[in-house]
């Protein structure tokens, strides 16, 4: 049996399919902004094409399709989500606006205040009041809730968020708020804070449930679409859908906790680095992934990717756990432009999809970094995307021509110049992931993949110090191969403020036992009767502190005696790791509880090694821009075997996609087929000196 993978892109949708022998398969398609679907079926028949098939035999043989969307990132990003209400508790609509009272640039006097994603009128307070011991202040007023809904049903809301102060405790307003609304509202879907993230801090809880209800609606229309269109073409097996945080949750799942959808993409690709670093025996990458829109970053320390619980995307506050990924506007299609400071800039703004890059010849006019590494003699215009598009090279000429006149320089430099600035942004990316976080990236290999990385991989890590850049076979679709790797993942947290000292063993375990239950029991209901696997996580502060620290409770001792104890140490040692000081002679606070129930679905087939054979001669040679002009051999990603050496400048090609190894750089193929391609040393720099461990 077949299963497959699709990510969905701004540029470019991929697809991966991986047979029980382990063969691999993949092939890309326009991304079809205003209908996701469309290009997804589009890609799968290209696939099966590449497979000797027609789309519906490839349907009818898969088993499994596991979904990256941005979906949810556009209706953000964009500002296009659903008309949502707001219901509060009485004297608190406004905490939405308020947030936490601070700007993200505290020193910009004129920065404007963030508009939220319910307009004031549409934030209604109910009279109800639960303390934080769980305690009914003022019980739920059916008048004052049947008044607000009333009035959110005249504004023909197409969502409700729902909200309470200290439902986290108990939720037992807000579920009679649900039953209300079902009533007055019966289509209009509703989300609970008590449910999408159940712990304390109000503006995160709100903010997370609002995204929620904003997002749901379009994402629940795509997927249901989806679904309908693949069973329709031959497909009878489950969609299963990424999520931020990495795992895999059923449409069901997905559409109910909207808002983890939201990094579904990208985090395909972090799954597939944490499998590359186990299977590389390089345990430390840096994920490098450039796309046609964006370029997406984050960190893999030891064989395993960060998780973080503070997110901040599209000027939105989402607290739900996802991977610690860094996105920046830079991709293929960003624009190039200058500022009103005579300063060349590029991105955040795309060509994407349509009408995308001048050299696409679908009407675009803006010079982006695509066409610059055209006119730089780094793309094959008759080979592009295996051969399915030509280049307009012409096109290219005027768009970045233009901005070479007001420049005052030639085409070539506009063109590198672009080049230069995009690749700075991306360093600068690397640099937030990494040295902001007090890790020295010149200890990690930077993990090249998405269509436009390998063409920016080895500037981006001379910028760094960097000295090693991995680039898999299948960098352009590698996203949706991650996914393939993926599990069943099921999230669930709760916040029980105590002092280790205070707090008896017994007592942890069982509020730890009750989340695994439940996540136990929603993976069941997905139909998934498979091996189980569970991973605890306490969130613990000292006292006077406003942050928590997660603490990995996996490798403690479950039942022993002296458990708190345990977690306690586990806690100073992890805050003297991060900030370099311990109280240990304090107790610290336990704050959150957080479990993930993980479902283990059957492991993707190991792709068969490559055999090996005589090294294989360039195909071409082509003229090239780096300092000056050079000739540089051009090979063939695919045809390339085990052991053999290429030395830079050269090219390396496949169908969707293109390597640039600049002089010095000098890449061995591995037994995957894979480039390993180790760097000169910065200049100055002792030898040696960039290979540390990065811990």
């Amino acid at each position: 049996m077949i299963r497959i993978g699709v990510d969905v892109g701004g540029t470019f949708t991929d697809l991966v399919a991986v047979d029980e022998e382990g063969r691999l398969f993949h092939a890309k398609a326009p991304s079809t902004p205003a209908d996701q679907s469309l290009g997804v079926l589009e890609g799968l028949a290209r696939l099966a094409e590449t497979m000797g098939l027609d789309r519906r035999t490839l349907l009818e043989r898969t088993e499994r399709i596991v979904h990256g969307t941005t979906v949810a990132t556009n209706a953000l990003l964009e500002r296009k989500g659903a008309k949502v209400g707001l219901l509060t508790t009485e004297g608190h609509r406004d905490v939405l606006e308020m947030r936490e009272g601070l700007k993200d640039d505290r020193y910009d006097l004129r920065q404007p205040p963030p508009e939220p994603l319910v307009p004031r009128r549409l934030r209604l307070g109910v009279r109800e009041r639960m303390r934080a011991d769980g305690r009914v202040e003022i019980p739920l007023d059916r008048a004052s809730l049947v008044a607000a809904i009333e009035r959110l049903r005249a504004e023909k809301v197409e969502s409700v968020a729902v909200c309470y102060l200290h439902a986290w405790r108990d939720a037992a307003h807000e579920r009679a708020t649900r039953e209300e609304l079902a009533r007055l509202l019966p289509h209009v879907p509703v989300s609970l804070s008590s449910e999408v993230w159940p712990q304390i801090k109000e503006f995160e809880r709100v903010s997370t449930t609002v995204v929620n209800a904003y997002v749901q609606p379009a994402l629940a229309r795509y997927l249901g679409r989806l679904e309908e269109r693949l069973r329709a073409s031959g497909y009878s097996g489950p969609l299963l859908v990424m999520t931020s945080h990495g795992g895999l949750a059923t449409v069901e799942e997905i559409v109910r906790l909207a808002a983890g959808a939201v990094l579904s993409g990208p985090a395909g690709g972090i799954a597939a680095a944490v499998r590359a670093a186990r299977a590389s025996g390089i345990p430390d990458l840096v994920p490098f992934d450039m796309g046609g829109t964006s370029t997406d970053i984050a960190l893999v320390r030891g064989g395993r990717a960060a998780i973080a619980t503070d997110r901040k995307f599209a000027g939105q506050r989402i607290a739900l756990p996802s991977l610690d990924i860094v996105s920046i506007g830079a991709g293929g299609g960003s624009i190039a432009r200058l500022d009103p400071g005579g300063i060349l800039q590029v991105g955040p703004e795309s060509a994407g999809a349509d009408p995308g890059p001048a050299c696409y010849g679908r009407g675009g006019v803006h010079a982006t970094v695509t066409d610059a590494d055209l006119l730089l003699g780094y793309l094959d215009p008759e080979r592009f995307a295996g051969g399915r598009m030509r280049l307009d090279r012409g096109a290219a000429e005027r768009a970045v021509g233009r901005l070479a006149q007001e420049l005052g320089c030639s085409l070539e430099e506009a063109a590198a110049g672009i080049q230069r600035v995009i690749d700075a942004k991306m360093a600068d990316g690397v640099r937030i992931v990494s040295v902001r976080r007090g890790v020295d990236p010149r200890g990690f290999a930077l993990l090249a993949f998405g269509g436009a990385a390998g063409l920016h991989a080895s500037a981006v890590a001379r910028a760094l110090g960097m000295t090693r850049i991995l680039v898999p076979r299948l960098a352009s679709v590698l996203s949706a191969y991650g996914m393939l790797a993926s599990d069943l993942r099921i999230e669930l947290s709760r916040s029980h403020v105590a002092e280790t000292h205070g707090l008896a063993a017994d007592e942890l375990r069982a509020l730890f036992a009750s989340l695994e239950a439940e996540g136990r029991a929603r993976l069941a209901a997905t139909g998934f009767s498979g091996r189980v696997r569970v991973h605890r996580v306490a969130e613990m502060r000292y006292g006077e502190q406003i942050f928590e620290v997660p603490v990995d409770l996996d490798a403690i001792p479950w039942e022993a005696p002296d458990l708190l104890d345990r977690i306690a140490a586990s806690f100073h040692d992890r805050h003297e790791e991060l900030y370099t000081y311990a109280l240990r002679d304090r107790a610290p606070v336990l704050v959150n509880l957080r479990v993930a129930v993980v479902g283990e679905l059957e492991a993707v087939p190991e792709e068969p090694p490559r055999p090996a054979g005589t090294p294989v001669p360039p195909f071409a040679s082509r003229r090239i821009f780096l300092e000056g002009w050079c000739e540089a051999p051009v090979f063939a990603f695919d045809a390339l075997v085990p052991g053999q050496v290429i030395d830079g400048p050269a090219l390396v090609e496949s169908a969707t996609t293109t390597v640039l190894l600049r002089p010095g750089d000098r890449a061995r193929v591995t037994d995957r087929g894979w480039l390993d391609a180790t760097l000169p040393p910065p200049r100055g720099a002792e030898s040696g000196a960039a290979t540390g461990s990065g811990h």
